[in-house]
């Protein structure tokens, strides 16, 4: 769990951090100040949901991924993921405290 929460950092943030470099002609510096912000908010939101659903149905103890349990609570958190980061996300454009690249 711990693992995919920093992945999920690492991965968000160079995804939204690329499009700003090259959209903006921002050097890496630049770009991570602009969008660091709105994404750990909204990644966090993410991973909360994700992961709470993940360890209420019981995804987490599967012990493998050919387990159906592990499938069931994929497919439970990653619209729960989604659905948690939205207003998170809406919330921050309005506020202009985030950009759609």
């Amino acid at each position: 769990m711990g693992l995919a929460v920093v992945l999920a950092f690492i991965v968000g943030i160079s995804m939204a951090v690329r499009p700003v470099m090259k959209n903006h002609g921002m050097a890496l510096g630049a770009a991570l100040s602009t969008v660091w912000l709105g994404e750990v908010f909204s990644i966090t939101a993410m991973e909360i949901a994700m992961n709470g659903i993940d360890y209420w149905i019981g995804g987490i103890q599967a012990g493998s991924i050919s387990n159906p349990l592990f499938w069931i609570g994929f497919a439970v958190a990653v619209p729960a993921g989604y659905l948690a980061a939205w207003p998170v996300n809406w919330i921050l454009l309005t506020r202009n405290l985030r950009q759609c690249h």
